[in-house]
Order: structure tokens, then C-alpha cells, then sequence
């Protein structure tokens, strides 16, 4: 392979876009597909994370492929006319030094007439995953121009999870792949020295694929990916470590305990469609039907004239922030949510120009609330009156834009020249739906109120919905809030776990072992389908790591007493007499009866704070039942700890998710749990004053061992049937 050929040269010339460590993954990637063996149909992958550069990264790959053999590359692009052109002049700009003389760029469904020169030229086709996009790109390189089918060619699949995995079907038909992927399919067989590069950050329906796939007796191309090149993240970028970081086990405080601002399902039914019964649309500024969507809007504002303020004071002009509304996908929900936040808008504009003192107190209220975050993170913060008064005047004034987006042709009337959606004005909110999911970026966005929930979640469609993700500045992460349910957060939190688990693997390993196990009816261990799997139901299982139950109540004392005095009975049956402290080893069947009675002292009612026993219950079996010491297997390690008064709420005002201390019995646990997973059975006093009901309580802890091999477990999965044809569990 040559790395000193002109398109590669020139176009990764620039050493601040193109550092050595993106190079050298640029061609390690070009370097496995040419060494692939001529009859390997397996892709590629470039794994990437959300916003993280991806683009550059396969634009480097084409570069160097046109230099070693390549003369065409397809580059197939997320089902959207936005996203489609986004594509098409993000790489005529980039390459606009190699065009016309030596390259040329298309969109398929603009393809000309191509002359005998320009069959010469190195050809990008830019191709929608729609079908007759895909046909335009058969019709052209099969029947048109034929001998463009013989050369090599490289097929860049863009957001690889979407789409082009894909099936349907129903009981009755059996299962099927879809028109899109059939025909992704099909091209890549008709082409005799074709390449396939997946390009994704959401990345498990590509490797939970089958090695060969036979449907209905017909052998389908391969998607599991032969080779696997990370996209590396640069210093700036945030993503789902900043949202959703790991616990460690302390009662610590970052700023990610502020970022998230739960949203009630009530709510969102409120905002589902208009009923003037359940929102007075004069009672705006002071109804309980959208106190979080009225605090959502009033703390962008808020932040966004904090950031503007810093930004003057360090004598930079002020940037435009941006607010995303994503709810619903009907038009009619986003009609009546404009008609919502339109109502408030105006409300606070009056407001503010009369200086209503209920408008104070609520931008009062939600500058406190950034304070928090902003001085916990060591930036300065403006004075309240400084906040304040420019708040105020930005409302009077006007500055507040809200832009209703649902269908492709807004979504193309509103980019801007690097296909960014145009920020007009110094505060944007954006209401829509699907179109803005992804791939199109919004610029500076601090605010995001999410309530979109698919039948059932999968990595592809939620993940890829934050717009948050990307390349960002700390100061904007402090004055950023996400507003959702419990249960979306608490689903995104586990596919970052997943995601974050298996990038892992890969830094370790180009074909780690990804172990996917489910829960039987016996406490046994057994292998599970892993296209089954739904990711927001999986719990990831690493080293180290902790397992436990959060926003629960305790029974009343009556209830409750004799249950726990049994507990502390049978565990000092296995305490070291005068030192109750110390570790003890205890059967697996005993560590499952105590930890079943504990879960009948809690009361799990809180929405988005399931009952998570058969969680526990899956987990210390696997964990227990597949150490790498047999001599040690079907054995717990148990610590416990006694007279404990953790609050039932954190300061600020979410539950408490860590009862153990990383440098306490967390770190003894670390020590001892080797090949068998530890349990914490920490003893709280449960007082009424710290929100609980006055009586004694455990509160257990799972520490997976060191050697845990990673592992994604699933206490629920598909049934043994076709997925539904929904467009959220299409992939």
C-alpha cells in the first residue's frame, strides 16, 4: 500500500484536521481491505461515536483508496433529501482541489451523461438508501456504463446500522429483509471487486449479524464486520461518558447530576396533542400541566445568556445557542407543541417588559440552578443582576426563535453552508420530529428536551436522537440540561454502557468475543440469540463492575422488621465472631435467598425505577456459575457493613445511587473479588428525617470480579418470532 500518493498527500495535508493518530487509523483501514482475500464478502467497519468525526475519517479512507486501485467509491447516505445533500457538498467542498480534472463527485439522482474523460476520473457517487436511489445506482453502473461495474470499487455504507440491516415479517409470512437491504445486498453481489466499509457509532445490529445469513433458503451477503478500525476521539468531543458516566460508587457530585431534569409521562401526554382542558394556554407562565417545559425554556434562556455574557467578558463576540424540542413524529403533536411554546414565548415577553414578579422569581430559580453546575465546574459566573437584567431584555427584545421543522424540504431551506441547521437568531428552539433524529447537526445546543419513546428501544434510535453529542465546549456542557423520563434516561444510560464496554474491547482486540447470556427459569446461565437482544434491556457485565437497586422505598416497620432481623440472623451465621466486617465466602443459593429477601422489604413505585431483582438474580449467577476458577464456582463473596444513614434523595433532588464508597468496602471488594463477584449487604438505619420509613433495611450491592469477561445479559428478549415492521425496531 502506498501512503505518498497525490490524492492522499494533499488531501490530509492539513496537520491540525489530520493528526497522526486519525492518519494512522485511515490506514490501517485501507490497509485490511486491500489484504482482505479476493473471496472474503465480509465488510469493514469504522466505529466511531456519535458526531465524533466519522465524516473525515471515511473521506481520508477514500483519499488513500483512489491512491492503491480504487476508481470508485459509493458513498451511501441515511434515507433522508437532507442528509443526502449534506453528504454530496460536504465531499465536493472537501474535495473541491481534485475536481474536475482528476475526480468528480454525483448525487445518483442527478447522475448526467458521462463522457469518455470523465469515465477516466476518479467517481464519487453520493446515493440515499431509498430505493430508487439504489436502482439509479444499479441502472448506472450495470447497464449505462458497464465497465464502471468492473472496476474496483469501494461502497462506503454511512450510518450502517440504518437501513441496511433490516428485517420484517409476521408469524405467518416468517421472516424477511427489507426492500432497502435486499437491494444493498444484491448490488454488492453484482459487483466482482466490490469493497464494503460500514461507517457507524450505533454499531450492535452489525455485530450480533450471523456469520452467513440464510432467510427462506436464500444466502444473503455478509454484514458482520471481518475487521474493525476505531475512529479516535478527540480531546474536545463529549458524548455519553459526560451524560451518562459510570458510577464509582461514591455520593459524589459532577455535572452530570445536573444535566438530567426528569420530564413525568403525565407531561408529555399534555404536550401529545391539544386539549384546552388539561393546559390553559393563558396560564402558561404558571401552570403545573408543563412546569418542566416551562423551566426547560426559561433555564435556555437563562443559559444561553450566561454563555453570552462569559463570552463578552472574555472579549470574543457572542455565539447563538440552539434548544431541541423532540417529542412526538406526528405533525399534528409538533403543531400544537408550537402552539404551546409560542403561548409561553409571549407570555414571558409581556413579562419581562413589565417586569412581572412572577417571571423573576422563575429566572431567579433557574439562574441558581446553573450556578451550580457552572461554579462546580470552575468557570466564573456572571452576577444574578447582570443575568437577570440581560435575560430580560433578550425577551423584550425579542431575541427567541422558535422554528417548527418536520419534513425534508424545511429541513433543506434552513441549512446553512456547512449543513448545519442556520442558527438566526441568539436563542433557537427547534420543535420536530424523526427528520431531525440525526446525521443533521445543530449548532451550540445547550438544551434538549427529548420524550421520544419507541416501542421498544434500540441503540440506532435513541442514542442517535441526542443531538448533544459532538465536538463542545466544557462551559457549554455546565449551562446544558437534557429533559426526559426516567425510563429514556435510564434506557440511554445502558446503551452507553454497552457502547462505551465494547469500544473498549476493540482497543483491546480487533475480533473480541462479545458473550450474550440470559436468565432461565432456575437460575441458570443460557446462551441467548443475540438478534434478539434489545439493548435498553441489557445490563452490560465488565470488570468491576456494580449492580444494584435505585429509587425505592422501604415497607413500613411492622411490615418489614421480622424480614430483616431474619437477614441479620442468617448473615451472622457467616461473620467471623468479633470481626463482622470481614469478607466471607457464602454458597450462591444462600447469596440468592437473602437477596431475594431483601427485594420483599422494597417498594419499587417510582416510574422509570423498575424492580430490578431478576437483574441481580441473572447477574450473580453468571457471575458466580462462569469464574475462571472452577474451585471457586457456585461461591459469593459477602461484605457487609452496618449502621448506615444514607438519604433516600441527593442534594440535588435525585436518588441516591451509591450507598457503597469506592475507598471503603468498594476498594475491599475490589481486592477479593478476583474470579467470583462480590455482594455488599450494607445494613441502613432508614430514618424518616433522610426520607425513608423510620425502619432498618439492606440495601445490596453486586461488584463483579476482575477477570469478567465482558458480556451483554438480557432478563427479557424477543420472542421467537419475526420483529414487528416498526419503523423504531426496524434494525
Amino acid at each position: 500500500m502506498t501512503t505518498n500518493g497525490h490524492f492522499y498527500t494533499t488531501f490530509t495535508a492539513d496537520p491540525q484536521v489530520y493528526r497522526p493518530e486519525l492518519k494512522n487509523r485511515i490506514e490501517q483501514t485501507v490497509e485490511k481491505l486491500l489484504n482482505l482475500p479476493a473471496d472474503e464478502k465480509r465488510p469493514g467497519m469504522l466505529l466511531g461515536k456519535v458526531q465524533s468525526g466519522k465524516t473525515r475519517t471515511f473521506e481520508g479512507v477514500i483519499a488513500l483508496a483512489f491512491d492503491n486501485g480504487y476508481d470508485v467509491c459509493i458513498v451511501l447516505t441515511k434515507g433522508t433529501k437532507a442528509l443526502a445533500r449534506q453528504t454530496y457538498e460536504r465531499i465536493r467542498k472537501d474535495f473541491s482541489q481534485f475536481v474536475p480534472t482528476k475526480m468528480q463527485v454525483y448525487d445518483i439522482m442527478s447522475l448526467p451523461t458521462l463522457s469518455g474523460f470523465e469515465l477516466t476520473r476518479k467517481l464519487v457517487f453520493v446515493v440515499k438508501k431509498e430505493d430508487d436511489n439504489l436502482l439509479r445506482l444499479e441502472t448506472a453502473l450495470l447497464q449505462r456504463y458497464p465497465a464502471l461495474g468492473q472496476k474496483r470499487i469501494l461502497m462506503i455504507d454511512d450510518e450502517a446500522d440504518f437501513a441496511s440491516v433490516g428485517y420484517g415479517g409476521n408469524a405467518r409470512e416468517g421472516i424477511h429483509i427489507r426492500r432497502v437491504a435486499r437491494q444493498v445486498n444484491d448490488l454488492r453481489a453484482l459487483l466482482p471487486r466490490c469493497s464494503f466499509l460500514q461507517v457507524t457509532a450505533t454499531p450492535y445490529g452489525l455485530y450480533l449479524q450471523p456469520e452467513d445469513i440464510v432467510i427462506n433458503g436464500n444466502v444473503f451477503m455478509p454484514i458482520r464486520p471481518a475487521f474493525t478500525v476505531l475512529v479516535p476521539v478527540h480531546g474536545e468531543y463529549i458524548g455519553g461518558d459526560i451524560y451518562f458516566p459510570e458510577d464509582a460508587g461514591d455520593d459524589g457530585h459532577n455535572v452530570a447530576d445536573y444535566i438530567h431534569v426528569e420530564v413525568s409521562d403525565r407531561e408529555l401526554d399534555v404536550l401529545r396533542k391539544r386539549d384546552l382542558r388539561r393546559l390553559d394556554l393563558d396560564a402558561t407562565l404558571t401552570s403545573s400541566a408543563i412546569e418542566v417545559l416551562r423551566r426547560a425554556i426559561g433555564t435556555f434562556i437563562v443559559g444561553t445568556t450566561i454563555r453570552q455574557l462569559q463570552e463578552r467578558d472574555a472579549g470574543r463576540e457572542p455565539s447563538f445557542y440552539s434548544f431541541l424540542f423532540h417529542t412526538q413524529t406526528a405533525k399534528t403533536a409538533h403543531e400544537w407543541q408550537e402552539e404551546v411554546v409560542m403561548r409561553l414565548k409571549e407570555t414571558m415577553m409581556t413579562a419581562a417588559r413589565e417586569r412581572d414578579p412572577r417571571l423573576l422569581d422563575l429566572l431567579v430559580g433557574y439562574y441558581d440552578d446553573i450556578a451550580i453546575s457552572v461554579l462546580g465546574s470552575g468557570f466564573q459566573m456572571p452576577s444574578q443582576e447582570r443575568v437577570i437584567d440581560q435575560a430580560l431584555e433578550s425577551l423584550s427584545e425579542d431575541h427567541l426563535l422558535i422554528t417548527k421543522v418536520n419534513s425534508d424540504e424545511e429541513v433543506l431551506a434552513m441549512l446553512d453552508p456547512s449543513g448545519q441547521l442556520s442558527l438566526r437568531a441568539p436563542m433557537n428552539i427547534f420543535i420536530g420530529g424523526q427528520i431531525l433524529d440525526r446525521g443533521i447537526t445543530i449548532a451550540n445546543l445547550i438544551g434538549f428536551y427529548y420524550g421520544r419513546a419507541p416501542k421498544k428501544f434500540q441503540q440506532d434510535t435513541v442514542l442517535q436522537h441526542s443531538r448533544m453529542y459532538g465536538f463542545r465546549s466544557l462551559e457549554d456542557i455546565a449551562v446544558t440540561r437534557f429533559y426526559t423520563t426516567a425510563d429514556i434516561h435510564s434506557a440511554m444510560h445502558r446503551m452507553q454502557e454497552s457502547d462505551s464496554a465494547l469500544r473498549a474491547l476493540f482497543e483491546r482486540t480487533d475480533s473480541p468475543s462479545v458473550v450474550c447470556v440470559q436468565k432461565a427459569a432456575n437460575n441458570t446461565i443460557i446462551p441467548c440469540s443475540p438478534n434478539k437482544i434489545l439493548l435498553s434491556e441489557v445490563t452490560t457485565l465488565k470488570p468491576h463492575k456494580r449492580l444494584l437497586p435505585v429509587g425505592f422505598q422501604t415497607g413500613a416497620r411492622t411490615r418489614i422488621s421480622r424480614t430483616v432481623e431474619a437477614i441479620d440472623q442468617l448473615l451472622a451465621g457467616h461473620q467471623q465472631e468479633g470481626a463482622p466486617e470481614a469478607p466471607f465466602t457464602l454458597r450462591l443459593e444462600r447469596a440468592l435467598d437473602v437477596l431475594r429477601m431483601i427485594y420483599e422489604t422494597l417498594q419499587f413505585e417510582e416510574p422509570g425505577y423498575p424492580d430490578n431483582l431478576d437483574e441481580m438474580i441473572g447477574a450473580l449467577c453468571h457471575l458466580s456459575q462462569s469464574s475462571d476458577d472452577v474451585t471457586e464456582r457456585g461461591l459469593v463473596w459477602g461484605i457487609w457493613r452496618g449502621d448506615r444513614d444514607i438519604k433516600r434523595y441527593k442534594s440535588e433532588g435525585r436518588f441516591s445511587n451509591a450507598p457503597d464508597t469506592s475507598t471503603q468496602e468498594g476498594r475491599v471488594a475490589r481486592e477479593i473479588a478476583i474470579h467470583i463477584p462480590a455482594l455488599l449487604f450494607l445494613r441502613q438505619n432508614g430514618r424518616e428525617e433522610d426520607g425513608w420509613k423510620g425502619s432498618p433495611f439492606y440495601w445490596p450491592v453486586i461488584i463483579a470480579p476482575r477477570n469478567t469477561k465482558t458480556a451483554l445479559f438480557a432478563t427479557q428478549v424477543r420472542p421467537d418470532q419475526a420483529p414487528a415492521d416498526d419503523a423504531d425496531d426496524a434494525h
